[in-house]
């Protein structure tokens, strides 16, 4: 591992403790204007989310229905019901968003897609930055604010479905992590400046509770109107 990567886990709770965690489940509430302009006002707020931590699978549920549920991996997304029986599911998503733009409205298949790799992203931060093909670097610091971040330029492999193959984290002096930079691929592109706050201990792992999402600037600020995403977690269980 970095140096920076080691001291990420160091406040993070430590190598060992996320290696033996399996799963994060937690209460979402989110908002911005980006659930309206898919299409989908309020469809994932107030809803649980679950990941597993040593492999890339989200569910989030209920989903449009009391005894619907998702199940997301990399190459399929799927609505069953609580009982595990498909409802709906599509092969290879990503392939599904061919053309997007930001303002392109999304099926609900896609909408499951999109919040299953985003959150499984952010929530098993730091362990899969430890997984197989993942490539990470320290790149020169950013200054914002007034506050020196220092910024890992993470690779994720073809297997990993996230927003962008490249991503750069940023730590504040205490190996916090802050910020991420990002593109979100499968909607033309588009440059995000996403924060976190909030940092909380759950069962020996540091999990932020807050995520704001905004655009970026060409110059790497954020775009303070409007905001794209808000991500508010709590009833955190690690298992």
């Amino acid at each position: 591992m970095t140096t920076l990567l080691t001291t990420i886990f160091d406040a993070y709770g430590g190598l060992d403790r996320w290696q033996a965690a399996e799963q994060i489940s937690a209460r979402q509430r989110v908002d911005g204007v980006l659930w309206p302009m898919k299409g989908h006002p309020g469809a994932l707020d107030d809803i649980r989310v679950t990941v597993d931590l040593h492999r890339q699978f989200t569910s989030h549920e209920p989903f449009f229905a009391p005894d619907r549920r998702t199940a997301f991996t990399p190459d399929r997304i799927a609505v069953e019901t609580t009982d595990g029986d498909v409802v709906e599911e599509l092969r290879n998503p990503r392939d599904s968003f061919a053309g997007h733009e930001l303002t392109t409205p999304w099926t609900r298949l896609q909408l499951a897609y999109f919040a299953g790799y985003a959150m499984w992203t952010y929530l098993t931060e730091p362990i899969s930055l430890t997984f197989p093909g993942v490539r990470t670097a320290e790149i020169e610091p950013w200054t914002e604010n007034g506050e020196k971040f220092r910024r890992l330029k993470v690779t994720y492999p073809s297997d990993i479905a996230t927003h962008s193959t490249e991503q750069i984290l940023y730590a504040d002096a205490a190996g916090l992590l802050r910020r991420r930079d990002y593109n979100v691929d499968i909607g033309g592109g588009a440059p995000s400046a996403h924060y976190m706050s909030g940092h909380r201990e759950v069962e020996g792992l540091i999990i932020p509770t807050t995520r704001m999402v905004y655009s970026r600037d060409e110059a790497g600020n954020k775009v303070p109107e409007p905001l794209i995403v808000s991500i508010a977690l709590d009833d955190i269980v690690v298992r």
